[in-house]
Parts: structure tokens; sequence; C-alpha cells
């Protein structure tokens, strides 16, 4: 009985559950099975602790209680007796009588005092069957008699006659409807529930130091709440989130159809200027805008970060949950494995590089008849095709059902895909950075048979698949987005696919529970999604569709939802406009610009700025005169925002080492330059009240009038579309294509491809294609090595110059300072 109540309570399809069990079993143990919200009996210990509390909006009174109180009607004054009223419905029934304004009292059958107490009670209730050896004559007459026992009455006494008012066997239909009134007040209930809810969002209290200790030590002096508490808190109903430990929760995509209706809150989006090695603090940013909108000016707000890849993690650039006073909790957990995502497409993508090397290893070694006989085998006596090869037999033109009745030529067409080795673009990927990997060679032991081939390993946020999570808007589209992954061309030229391969299915079982976007807390409690975490030099650079849109709905109108986009507005931005806005047909309300005095002073000719090296005078020291000459750097991503129709705002984060006629110099600028304003933020010492000026201001930016545009028409060719984003954006003179680019852009277009977005994979140091040119060079030619396409993902993706999708590394890594304490089990050294 109780593993069926159990499975009753997770069906969504059930909101109610009633029991009509024999007495014996109505245990503690089943009534406190059922969970609260379904238990239209009102028997659970959590109902009734509600009833006594006076929660009655929040119970559900049993309907027994009901089915009495509804006979006897006004009790002011009366002494009610309960007799062998036991368990939950006595102890309902003593609550709701005292309430009503009757004195109760309750009674054994056994007891000694039973006669002299049935002598002074105006109201009889009884719980249980009347003993035989307990006379009639024990009750005064005029009392009002309540059976809750559909078999008192079995003994034919007339109770009617030696008491003037006699409530014989009404209780049991009574409570039967009193039930039904219960279904439907539960039913009515979990009608509101799947309505949009205001939040109830209890912020944490912030106590800063100075100075600011490091970011593990910040995080973990902050006591995060229970996850499954922030999921109510924001509307999250409990079948919409699936618990990850304390502070982790998935949350499931059926709330996007549930809030369908919800209008969206306002879009907006974080972006930099060129940065400096060190980051200019995009994600501290937006975790500091987010805690100042939800914490201090009490705006629904949400922050949608990338999940960052361990690579950098163990490497050079460390984490990603912000810092300071800015963070996401536990900065280990968001830092480490989190929810399993980028593990998923790992797997994922490398199932699919398998299969690509072993189909061609079966062509190379099997007749068309030993290839058919295993990839369609007989099972039981039957030889049957899978769901994916038919629709590959459709694909094909070959509209058959059954394996006998294929002809050779068909058998032919069917098994071999005829990959061109020389032409495969899908690699395998590992979330580590490792330089070692970044060529090799497959298929060197003896039982691959003299299959060789080179090959390389690719950073597992720079797979494709990755791509598709972050763009994807269900998981329908998914699957399909999958499908379509060009991995090779085969011997005649004609793209092979994912489909091709028959592997979508699998794909897509590892990916289902990726799909599903993680929620976090900042340090100020106030709520974050982490999804997705392609690099924004070798892909789009942003975080989940999904993300945002499930954000936006629970936000709610006058909310915010506060993304960010990888690297400089020239590379992150572009690509967050220009593919990720096209995917899910959102449209930014604005966009924040981040700069720092320490890159303005790089781009104005200052010495350069190297990880892990101490930092020149010049960036310590007052110095206006390059501040000046790099603000050329920021006056340009102004422009670039302003080329998309979209409202800017420039938030200086504040280092403590900037001067204040430094600060005042860039927001001056920034102003004159067209941003609709421009503020100095201190949240990474502050937390949320360091940024509460800058939340202001883009609440009042983001109801400015919005004339967002795309930078291109998808309908122009390839190569016009990425000339648009060399000479409009990184300000090159022209593009210049390799004979291979060239080509591959012609096979692209030959193909059906040449309708894609552009997404260009450029170093993240220079607007142009050379790090080490700062500020704003002009009048450089733009070079194209190679064009890939990212069918699945959907777009065509340019290498400017050498670009490695494999990242090294440094002599001295982070992870010489990650350590854990084996008696603790704290994590040490991230930051």
């Amino acid at each position: 009985i109780v593993n069926e109540i159990l499975r009753l309570n997770e069906d969504p399809n059930v909101q109610g559950l009633a029991l009509d069990l024999p007495e014996s079993l109505y245990s503690s143990k089943v009534l406190n099975a059922v969970k609260p919200e379904k238990d239209v009996d009102g028997v659970s210990d959590v109902n009734l602790g509600r009833l006594v509390r006076g929660d009655t909006y929040d119970c559900l009174v049993p309907p027994t209680v009901c089915a009495v109180m509804e006979l006897l009607g006004d009790l002011g004054g009366k002494t009610v007796l309960l007799v062998g009223a036991g368990g939950a419905v006595g102890a309902a029934l003593q609550c709701v009588l005292q309430r009503e304004g009757a004195a109760t009292l309750s009674c054994r059958w056994k007891a000694p005092q039973l006669q002299s107490k049935l002598q002074h009670a105006d109201v009889v209730v009884l719980g249980s069957i009347k003993p035989d050896d307990v006379p009639v004559s024990w009750i005064k007459p005029g009392t009002t008699i309540i059976s809750c026992s559909c078999d008192l009455l079995s003994e034919k006494h007339n109770y009617g006659q030696q008491n003037n008012c006699a409530a014989e066997n009404a209780v049991g239909s009574l409570a039967i409807a009193m039930r039904m009134q219960n279904m439907v007040k539960n039913t009515e209930r979990w009608i509101r529930s799947q309505h949009y809810r205001k939040w109830d969002l209890r912020c944490l209290k912030l106590q800063p130091l100075a100075p600011v200790p490091s970011d593990i030590e910040i995080s973990r002096a902050q006591s995060p709440k229970a996850v499954d508490v922030l999921a109510k808190e924001i509307g999250l109903l409990t079948d919409e989130i699936e618990i990850y430990g304390q502070t982790k929760a998935k949350v499931r995509l059926s709330l996007l159809e549930r809030l369908k209706d919800q209008p969206d809150g306002k879009y907006v989006l974080v972006a930099g200027i060129t940065p400096t090695p060190l980051g200019e603090g995009k994600s501290t940013v937006t975790i500091g805008l987010v805690q100042a909108l939800a914490a201090h000016l009490n705006i629904n707000s949400f922050a949608c970060l990338r999940q960052p890849s361990q690579g950098p993690t163990f490497g050079v650039k460390g984490g990603a949950a912000g810092g300071g006073y800015a963070q996401v909790i536990p900065m280990e957990e968001f830092n480490l494995h989190l929810t399993g995502d980028i593990h998923a497409i790992t797997a994922a993508n490398n199932l699919l590089a398998a299969a690509i090397d072993a189909r061609i290893l079966h062509e190379n070694t099997q007749s068309d008849k030993a290839l058919y006989s295993r990839l369609v085998p007989v099972v039981n006596g039957v030889r049957g095709f899978s769901a994916i090869q038919l629709a590959r037999l459709r694909r094909l033109g070959i509209n058959k059902t059954d394996p006998e009745t294929l002809t050779e030529e068909e058998i032919s067409k069917f098994v071999r895909l005829d990959i061109d080795p020389s032409t495969i673009t899908w690699q395998r990927v590992v979330d580590t950075n490792d330089r070692f990997l970044r060529k090799i060679t497959v298929g060197q032991a003896n039982t691959e048979k003299g299959f060789v081939r080179q090959a390389q390993f690719d950073i597992a946020v720079a797979s494709e698949i990755m791509a598709i999570l972050a763009l994807t808007t269900s998981l329908q589209d998914m699957k399909e987005r999958l499908g379509k992954m060009v991995v090779a061309n085969d011997k005649k030229g004609e793209p092979v696919t994912a489909e091709d391969l028959g592997v979508t299915g699998a794909l897509a079982v590892l990916m289902k529970d990726a799909i599903k976007p993680t929620l976090m807390q900042t340090l100020e409690g106030t709520p974050v999604f982490v999804h997705a975490g392609p690099f924004a030099n070798i892909a789009h650079g942003n975080s989940s569709v999904l993300a945002d849109k499930i954000a936006l709905k629970l936000v709610g109108e006058k909310g915010f939802v506060v993304t960010e986009a990888g690297f400089g507005a020239d590379i992150g931005m572009e690509k967050f406009f220009n593919i990720k806005c096209r995917a899910s047909g959102l449209v930014p309300s604005v966009v924040v610009l981040v700069a720092t005095v320490r890159a303005l002073k790089m781009h104005g000719g200052g010495p350069n700025v190297t990880a892990g090296a101490p930092l020149k005078k010049e960036y310590t020291e007052e110095n206006l005169q390059l501040v000046a000459d790099g603000c050329c750097n920021l006056q340009k991503q102004i422009q670039i925002t302003q080329l998309f129709g979209v409202p800017v705002v420039v938030a200086l984060n504040v280092f403590k080492t900037d001067s204040p006629a430094e600060v005042d110099l860039v927001c001056e600028i920034a102003k004159q330059s067209g941003a609709f304003d421009a503020v100095p933020c201190n949240h990474w010492s502050a937390g949320g009240r360091g940024a509460v000026k800058l939340a202001q201001a883009v609440e009042k930016a983001a109801n400015q009038k919005n004339s967002f545009k795309y930078l291109y028409s998808l309908e122009l060719p390839i190569v016009e579309k990425i000339r648009i984003i060399a000479q409009k954006v990184y300000g090159a003179q022209d593009i210049e294509l390799s004979p291979t680019a060239q080509s591959q852009v012609d096979r692209y277009t030959r193909q059906g491809f040449g309708n894609l977005p552009i997404c260009m994979a450029k170093t993240h140091l220079s607007l142009s294609h050379q790090p080490e040119r700062k500020g704003v060079p002009t009048g450089f030619i733009l070079p194209i090595s190679e064009v890939r396409a990212s069918i699945g993902a959907g777009f065509i993706y340019p290498l400017v110059g050498t670009m490695s999708t494999m990242p090294g590394l440094p002599t001295r890594p982070c992870f010489y300072d990650i350590d854990l304490d084996p008696v603790t089990e704290q994590v040490k050294g991230l930051f």
C-alpha cells in the first residue's frame, strides 16, 4: 500500500489521494506516506499540524469532521463529549469543536467516569461502535447523538424515542460529499499553483570585511539556503525540480508549458571591452547587479551564467563563479563537476567519435551482405529495422519496411556511408587543458587492421554538442539538432551526419538531464541558473537559451534576467545578438558594458599585462593620460553595441588602485560617447549594495525605446556575412580567405548551408586577429584560415588566423594551490 501511495505521490496527473482501507491498516506509516498536498482525507501529521496551528488555508479538514460539524451547526456554549474517537479524526474533531466554541471532552468506552460524562453532555459524538455493556439510558434525554461509525445502529436501538434529537446514519453519506468537496478544493489549489506566483524571496545578509578575504573564504562563510527552499520562494513547484545535494537542483522544462502565458521580464546582457588576460569581471558584475536588483531594490531578478570548464579552473584563469562579495555559492561546487553536464557532453561527443571510426573499419573489412546481416540482425527468428534505420531508408528514397525485400543495390546504399577519412571534422574531447592532444594518431593497434589516421582532441566545451545545448529550445529540438551534426563527407562529397550513423537517439539519452538548467544562488540568496559553457573565442560564448527563457517567465513582467556574453562585446555580444537571439527569438532590453581602468590603461599604451605576474606601476598609480588614450576601445565597443539598436550602460568595475579622477574621467567619456549612463561599481568589496546605482541605471535604460536589429541578413553569401562582421565590428579593412577556406565555403554553399549565421573564432585579446594590437586597430586585413560548419548548432565557424581548440597548461598552473583537507573534506585554493 505504501509503495502504491508513493508511486501516486510522484504522478503529476494525480492531484489527490483518498484512502479507503480496513481499519487495521490506518497506521501512521500509511497515513503519512501521502504527500500533504495530495491528502484529501486530511489525516497526515502535516495536515493535522496545520489544522491545530490554525492554518486552515493550507490544510484540508478530514471529511468525517466536516460532516459532523455540518450536522451540528451552532455549538456556542454547548458541551460536546467525544467517545471512542481516537487517532487523526479524533484529534481533528477535538480541535475544530473547540475552535467553534464548544466545551469539548474526550473519553474512552471503558473509562470509569463515562456514565457521569454522558449525563452532562449536550452532544455526544461516537467515534466507534458502542459496546453492549454501555446502556443507552446513560445518555440524558434531549442529547444530540452523532455516530461516526457505520455499524452503530445495527442494534436497532430507537434513539429517536428516548432522545429528542438523534442524528442517525447521516454522517457517512455527508462525509462522502465532504470528501468530494475536499477533492474540489485540492484541485482548485493545484490549478492556482500552476499560475505565476509572486516571489517570497528571503535574501541572505552580507557583512563585508576589509580587507576582502579570498573568494573561497567568503563563499564558505555564508550559509546558503536549501535549494528546495529557494525554489519555493521563486515560484517553482516541487515536481519541477530535481535536487542534487543541498544547494543545487535541475529545473524541468515542463515549467515553460505551465507559464507559457506569463509575460517575460526584462532581458539584460552583460558584455565587456577588450579584456586583459586577467579578465575584467563580467561575471562579477552580472552577479553584483542581480544582488542589487533583488536584495536591495526588491525587484525579481535572475542571473544566467555559463558553467565553467575545468580546463581553465586548473589552468590559468581559475573559476568563473564571480568574486569577492558577488559570487555564486558554493563556489567549489559551481567550479567543479556541478551536475555533470560537461561530463554528459564529453560522453556523447566521444560516443559519436567512436562510432565514426568503428563504421569506417567495419565497412572496409566486410562485404555488403555481412554488413547487412550485422546491422539488421535476426532476433528470435525475425529480422527488423530499428526506427532510426527506417528513417535512413526514407532519406535514401527506399520506402520499404521489410528487410527481406531490399534489392542488392538498396542494401549497398543502406549499409555503406563511404566516409572519406580525410574529411572527418568530428574530434574527441576532454575537459582538461592538454596541449599534447592537439595532434594525435589513432588506430595503431593490430586489431584496427592498419586503419591509422591523424586526429586531435578539443577541450570539451568546444564540442558542437555544447553549442547545441546552449542554443536548443526543447528536447525535441535538441534531438533534431544532434541528428543534423555533420561529422564528415562521403567520397562523393555529400555530408555524413550523426543521424546517418544511427547514434542520434543514444546521444539524446546521454543529454536528457544535461538539457535542464541548474539552479543555484548568489551570496545574498538570489537565484542563479548555471547552464552550458561554450567558450566565446572558439564558440559562441553564451549560456543557454532555455535557462534565459525559464528565468524570464519566473521573474515576471517587471523582473530582470541578467546574462553574460564571453570576452569583449566584439566577440561574445556580437554572437549573442546574431546567433543566440536568432535561435531564441528573444530581444534584449539593455546591454551593460563592463570596463576597468586597468584594461583601458593597457589599451592606452600601458605595458603588457601577464597572468601570474605583478602589475607594473602604470596600473597601480594614477595616470589620466593612459586612461584617456585607452578609452578609444571603450568608445569602439559602445559603437558596436549601438549597431544593434540596444541602449548601453557602462559599468566601471572599480579596483582599490583606481583614483577618483580616473573613475570620473572614464564615466564622463563613456556618456559623451553615447552610453545611456556610466556607473562606478563596488560590488566586489560591498556585494549588491555596491551595485545599486548600476541597477537603477539599468532599470531606467530598460524602459528606453529599443530598436533592436541584426547586423546582417542570413540570405547574404557566407563570405559577405564574414566581411560585414570584420569591417563593422572589428574595424578591418577587408578579409582574406585561404584557398582551403574558400573551398570549404564553396562546399557548404553547395550543400545548402549558406543561410546560417556566422560564429567567428578569433582571439579575444584584440579587436584584430593579432593579440598584441591593443586599442582600436585599423587598416588590417583579417585572415580566414579555415571555415568549419556546425550544422546541428546552426552556424558557420570561420577560424581567424591560428586558433587552438585545445588550451595548454602554463608553467605554474592553478592546481599547485588546490588541495583537499582530508579531515573536513573542504576544498582549498580555488579562485
